[in-house]
């Protein structure tokens, strides 16, 4: 059975996962994790970085969300703490912002390289072009729905990557090291299982 926004534990039960908040679907995060007992603070400042055990970088505009980044003083900051080996899960852009290699990325667009696959930004067409579609999970039992909107598309994954998820053959949900990232949203469903995995996972 999901885990749903409504099957609530009190929060500051178990680690503290901050929340990139300068753009995107920033607050469904932090409801998902605090329904699993989470305490989620968002970040603005890299003085919101203090006492993290994981970040979750949401969806966005990736290029938007780089020069916000820089603009904030947050990306050397951030970057600082991944390479220390602060935990990530990144969705959609966040994807787009841990990978190694960016097709049709902006030329000044910054990135963490965290994870070694190559996507291309808005692979799946436009915003039109959204779809949604049943996931079969590595650590789930049952589907997970995801929701799919400008995503990035994996055009290829390093040798150290697991990937955890496939849709029509493309992966869209992988993990290397202290990094987990997903093409799609699911901080847009009630289905919390993914946010629960990459606790499980810290």
């Amino acid at each position: 059975m999901p885990i749903g926004v409504g099957d609530t534990r009190p929060v500051g039960t178990g680690p503290t996962v901050g929340v990139l908040a300068l753009q995107g679907a920033f607050d469904l995060h932090r409801c998902r994790l605090e329904s699993l007992g989470v305490r989620a603070p968002l970040i603005r400042t890299p003085h919101d970085l203090e006492g993290l055990d994981a970040i979750v970088l949401p969806g966005g505009e990736s290029t938007t969300m780089s020069r916000l980044l820089t603009t904030s003083e947050l990306f050397d900051a951030v970057k600082g703490r991944l390479i220390d080996g602060l935990a990530v899960f990144g969705t959609c852009a966040g994807m787009i912002l841990c990978a190694t290699d960016v097709l049709d990325g902006r030329p000044d667009q910054r990135g963490f390289d965290l994870i070694d696959i190559t996507v291309r930004r808005n692979g799946y067409g436009r915003q039109l072009d959204s779809f949604e579609a049943d996931l079969t999970v590595t650590g789930l039992d049952d589907p997970f729905h995801a929701i799919f909107i400008r995503a990035p598309l994996v055009e290829r994954v390093g040798s150290d990557v697991e990937v955890l998820a496939h849709h029509d053959g493309v992966p869209v949900l992988v993990r290397a090291g202290h990094c987990t990232v997903a093409a799609f949203h699911p901080e847009l469903t009630d289905d919390a299982r993914l946010h629960r995995l990459f606790l499980e996972s810290l």
